[in-house]
């Protein structure tokens, strides 16, 4: 008879055991040490990488950019009904913003194009044929995107008074048959309140414009009676202001927000809108800012900006903080005319 080995004589269960084992073995070992991994684990670290701002490697996240707080401000303003187009210029001190915006006679409003920072009527303009030919440029983009002549209109900012060339701009202006608005800090103020503030929240809370210039708070009265206060801008330090007198200075115009005014606090204004910028999500309209401690940076202005909205904080308590994409104190000029 024919001797069976060793290994035939063994039952399949106990075949498959031995067989079993060894595999289980590899493949822990391979687990453990990475050979088996999957490349979803590389996507992953790549798409951590770019939502940090693409940070060097070694680089913490706070130290280039500020976390999103993950606060959502879900108000829906309502839409214009048969508006109009009106178009507004704002002449700052370094170059021009502006807004084109759809009206209703209810004053309900809709942005519709929004440019900042062009400057070209400032730069390489010596004569006043040059800024006369700039701005018949700029007026004429502005015709093309569907706002009438009437409907145009010129703002210059208390802080942008002060500069020369604004004055010029201001004079040929005159000359093209518009008519130049100055508006005085106070009314900066207002404006920036009719623009920012829905009417749902005109009985708790305020607004804050940080300018560079100079920073308005303003918030509404019983019988509607707009009250505002003028602090430092952003830009203290060309004066030679130091952060903690600037802060106190602040801090106190900030305590004289009556307290049921304090809940939440629609901000404007340049620092605010990078601070914003930081962590928008998408298209959104309006951003919750994060914590002024939340944000570093290497910017003085921006360190000056953050000075100032730290010592609104520390005023009111609030600690919402909301950034309007859209809203402009130069909107609520628009706003206010009959």
């Amino acid at each position: 008879m024919e001797q069976r080995s060793t290994w035939s004589r063994l039952r399949w269960p106990i075949k498959a055991f031995i067989i079993a084992v060894p595999i289980f073995l590899i493949g822990y070992w391979g687990y453990k040490s990475g050979v088996f991994n999957s490349h979803d684990d590389v996507k992953t670290e790549t798409t951590a990488t770019a939502a940090n701002g693409g940070n060097d490697e070694g680089a913490k996240p706070s130290e280039t950019k500020a976390a999103a707080s993950g606060r959502t401000f879900n108000y829906e303003p309502e839409k214009p009904v048969n508006g109009e187009l009106k178009g507004v210029v704002e002449v700052g001190a370094s170059g021009f913003n502006s807004f084109i915006i759809n009206v209703d006679a209810e004053k309900r409003w809709e942005i519709v194009s929004k440019d900042f920072g062009q400057s070209f009527a400032y730069e390489g303009m010596a004569t006043t044929e040059d800024i006369r030919a700039g701005l018949k440029k700029y007026i004429g983009n502005m015709f093309d995107k569907g706002v009438r002549s009437k409907n145009v209109h010129f703002v210059i900012s208390s802080g942008a008074q002060k500069e020369p060339k604004t004055a010029i701009i201001a004079s040929e202006l005159k000359k093209m048959g518009y008519v130049v608005n100055l508006v005085t800090p106070d009314q900066e103020g207002k404006l920036a309140l009719k623009s920012v503030l829905p009417k749902a929240y005109r009985d708790n809370s305020f607004v804050t414009d940080i300018g560079s210039g100079n920073t308005k708070i303003s918030w509404v009265n019983a019988g509607d009676n707009v009250q505002a206060v003028e602090t430092p801008g952003a830009k203290y330090y060309e004066k030679d202001m130091k952060d903690d007198a600037v802060y106190s200075q602040v801090k106190a115009a900030a305590s004289k927000i009556p307290s049921d005014k304090r809940e939440v606090c629609f901000i404007l204004g340049g620092v605010p809108f990078e601070l914003a910028k930081e962590i928008r999500n998408g298209e959104e309209r309006y951003t919750v800012l994060n914590d002024p401690g939340t944000y570093k940076s290497d910017k003085v202005k921006t360190k000056s900006g953050v000075n100032i909205y730290k010592a609104i904080k520390d005023a009111t308590n609030c600690d919402t903080f909301v950034f309007d994409w859209d809203a402009n104190f130069t909107i609520g000029f628009l706003l206010s005319m009959k």
